[in-house]
């Protein structure tokens, strides 16, 4: 019988396996790999998409180690971007290695946050971007307008639910006390 939340979960497991694919890549061709590395991240970022919309179809909802785990699979992955960009050259070691040691630092005194974590994504997603226009600017803007067009469609629940928990988990850190 078909299982929306299996569905979801398969996606959200795949991902893992886009991750790998990129260091692989990363490891293999180097700064040739940037097309496919491109086409693989929007598989990934679709997969983020959807995933979870289609978990929540299911007729049995309940919670899967999978499905709770997608923060660490989206962390996972951003890291594996974040080799191709040492190893394609478009990042230097010395500022990866000091934005990582930053970031365990954080992470240790804050926990493993979702908030956290999405902030420590965002500037390696920017960084990726940004090589990506200047190098193929065509799969560079495409990324772009990926974005732009999932912003669009998440527009409510971005706007209401996850930017407001974003700051206040964060504010809520600042202030003292754990999010």
């Amino acid at each position: 019988m078909f299982d929306a939340k299996l569905v979801g979960d398969l996606i959200t497991a795949s991902r893992s396996l886009l991750g790998l694919a990129i260091v692989w890549l990363s490891l293999t061709q180097r700064d040739q790999a940037l097309p496919a590395v491109v086409f693989l991240m929007l598989l990934d970022w679709t997969g983020d998409f959807v995933d979870g919309t289609i978990a929540k179809r299911s007729r049995n909802p309940r919670r899967t180690r999978i499905g709770d785990s997608d923060i660490f699979i989206d962390l996972f992955v951003s890291l594996c971007l974040g080799i191709f960009l040492i190893s394609a050259g478009y990042v230097g070691l010395t500022l990866s290695l000091m934005y990582l040691l930053v970031w365990i630092a954080i992470l240790w005194r804050f926990g493993l946050d979702k908030n956290l974590i999405m902030l420590m994504q965002t500037p390696i997603y920017l960084w990726f971007i940004l090589t990506t226009l200047r190098i193929l600017p065509q799969s560079g803007q495409w990324m772009v307008v990926w974005v732009l067009v999932a912003l669009t469609i998440n527009w409510r629940r971005f706007s209401r639910e996850i930017v407001p928990k974003f700051i206040s988990g964060i504010g809520s850190m600042l202030r003292g006390g754990r999010p």
